[in-house]
C-alpha cells in the first residue's frame, strides 16, 4: 500500500552532499528525523552536538563559543563556517539566542543558547506558520509507514540531501516528472539520483526501494 501523493513544500538544500551525523539514539524518532531533513549538514551536526552537550552536563543553555563547536561537532572548518550554521539554526527556530547578551553580540567571544527538542523545533514552526518539512505532512501523524521510510531514509548516511528528497517523492507515489518538477531539476537529473539511491539501498528498481523503505 502506497502513500497517497501530497505537496510537501520541502526547503532544504538542494546542493548534492551527505546527510550528515545519524541521530542520537536518545533523541531517535520522527521528529528527530524531520528536523535532520531541515537542517543543512553544518547547522544538523552543530543542532546534535549542543544537544548532547547540554544532556551531558543537564543543563537548559550553555554558553558556545564557534571554537567549542567546531571541537564538539568535529567540524574542519574555519569559525565562520560554524556562526552561519548557528544564524541558519537560529532563523529554523532550532535554537535560541539568550536575549540578555544581544547587547554585547558583536564583542562577545561565545554566546548562550537555548536548544530545542525536536518536537519543540516543529511546534514553533507550526506555530509560526514557518513552510517546512514537518509542516508540510501535518495530518500525517500516525502514518508509521511515512515515519519509517524518513527514519530509513536520514539514518542512510551515504545518502545526498538531494536523493533523500527523491527518494521520499518517491515514497509518495510521484513520477519523475513531477519530482522533477518539485524541486526544479530535469527528468534526467531526477532518473541520475535514483540510479545512486538504488546502488544505496541494494535495489534494482522503485518498487524494491519503496518497499525496503516501508519495510
Amino acid at each position: 500500500m502506497f502513500i497517497q501523493k501530497s505537496q510537501i513544500a520541502a526547503r532544504v538544500e538542494s546542493k548534492t552532499y551527505p546527510l550528515g551525523e545519524k541521530s542520537e539514539h536518545s533523541h531517535d524518532g520522527p521528529a528527530m528525523a524531520l528536523v535532520a531533513l531541515s537542517h543543512t549538514p553544518i547547522e544538523h551536526r552543530l543542532y546534535a552536538a549542543m544537544l548532547r552537550a547540554l544532556d551531558e552536563n543537564g543543563a537548559a543553555n550553555q554558553t558556545f563559543t564557534a571554537r567549542r563547536l567546531m571541537t564538539l561537532a568535529g567540524i574542519c572548518s574555519s569559525p565562520s563556517t560554524v556562526r552561519r550554521g548557528l544564524e541558519g539554526l537560529v532563523s529554523k527556530l532550532s535554537i535560541e539566542r539568550e536575549k540578555s547578551r544581544e547587547a554585547n553580540r558583536a564583542r562577545e567571544p561565545g554566546a548562550a543558547y537555548h536548544v530545542f527538542r525536536p518536537e519543540e523545533i516543529i511546534a514553533r514552526r507550526n506555530k509560526m506558520g514557518m513552510k517546512s518539512y514537518a509542516k508540510a505532512i501535518e495530518g500525517k501523524e500516525g502514518n508509521h509507514l511515512f515515519e519509517r521510510a524518513i527514519n530509513k531514509v536520514v539514518e542512510n548516511r551515504n545518502l545526498t540531501r538531494r536523493e533523500a528528497q527523491v527518494a521520499l517523492s518517491c515514497v509518495e507515489g510521484l513520477t519523475n516528472a513531477e519530482i522533477g518538477s518539485r524541486l526544479q531539476v530535469t527528468e534526467q537529473t531526477v532518473k541520475f539520483h535514483l540510479r545512486h539511491i538504488f546502488v544505496k539501498f541494494g535495489v534494482k528498481r522503485r518498487t524494491e526501494l519503496i518497499s525496503r523503505l516501508l519495510m
